[in-house]
């Protein structure tokens, strides 16, 4: 089991990890040793904060 970091919510984390799972399931190179299964190895780059969130879903501003 992968902890995700401090202060991000689970929600959070499982999207994140699934939209990089897609990301290097297409083919995009990983930023971490990769793991036998995608799925793994996004969750460990979401874990290390390799990846962030990006956009309007991280920004505490109200949309328009």
């Amino acid at each position: 089991m992968v902890k995700r970091p401090d202060g991000m919510n689970a929600f959070e984390f499982a999207v994140l990890s699934g939209l990089r799972a897609t990301q290097l399931s297409r083919g995009c190179t990983p930023r971490v040793p990769a793991s036998a299964k995608v799925a793994v190895t996004a969750q460990h780059e979401v874990a290390e904060r390799q990846i962030v969130a990006s956009g309007r879903a991280a920004s505490s501003e109200p949309a328009e």
